[in-house]
């Protein structure tokens, strides 16, 4: 091979590889892109208005996050939302989200305790509003305890689980049959968690997480179930 057999490089900006990504992770995570739903790279390259390569990628990108399977023979599709699989995340959150509680609690100073109580009060506004602006709300309140940890291993650690988790926190939180009591009972472990971060005191915090997470699975878990069964029925 010599110099001239080398394949020409298309540049691409990277914002626009960026944008395309991020438009079909939020299609697929809102659910515009149903689970199971095939994607076409001719289709989307018309639709967005990009070469394949852009789309190649983006899609790549998101096989490695767990939101797209390819299949042999048949090409990309949106990886369907599995039981089993809601379930060990929201194990393993409850864990880690719980060990974010406790050493938030251990490192918490006046103008974090702040920044976290604002948090919480966009958190409780947000139930009365859209379930997209509650899961904004929730998502910058566990951001914001990731950050009184103090420490990036620990944050990088969850912001991965998150983006792996977020399908489920949507179904969870935009369901018609969403149980009311359930989102009562989330800000009241919120407050409980605040309260005790507030007081320094990391075992009130870590358990009240841990329980937080576990109950917030289980309500994940009921709703994909009514899913499947409305899925067979039709």
């Amino acid at each position: 091979m010599n110099q001239s057999q080398l394949l020409k490089i298309e540049k691409v900006p990277a914002s626009l590889r960026q944008k395309v990504l991020e438009q079909l992770r939020e299609a697929i995570i809102s659910g515009l892109l149903l689970p199971g739903a095939r994607l076409i790279e001719r289709e989307l390259t018309e639709q967005m208005g990009v070469s394949r390569t852009v789309v190649r990628e983006a899609l790549r990108q998101l096989e490695a996050e767990h939101l797209v399977e390819v299949i042999p023979n048949k090409g990309p599709f949106v990886r369907q939302l599995s039981i089993n699989e809601a379930e060990d995340l929201y194990r393993i959150r409850a864990v880690l989200h719980g060990l974010a509680a406790r050493m938030c609690a251990e490192n918490i100073n006046k103008k974090h305790l702040t920044i976290l109580e604002d948090a919480l009060e966009l958190v409780v506004e947000s139930y009365s509003n859209s379930s997209q602006r509650t899961l904004k709300a929730k998502t910058h309140f566990y951001n914001a305890l990731y950050k009184g940890t103090q420490s990036d291993s620990l944050k990088a650690m969850l912001e991965t689980l998150q983006a792996r988790i977020a399908r489920w926190r949507t179904l969870g939180l935009a369901h018609p049959n969403r149980s009311q009591e359930r989102s009562r009972e989330s800000i009241i472990n919120l407050k409980i968690i605040i309260d005790a971060v507030k007081r320094k005191d990391a075992d009130q915090a870590e358990s009240v997480m841990f329980k937080e997470d576990i109950q917030a699975g289980k309500e994940v878990t009921r709703l994909l179930k009514i899913e499947q069964k409305d899925q067979k029925t039709n």
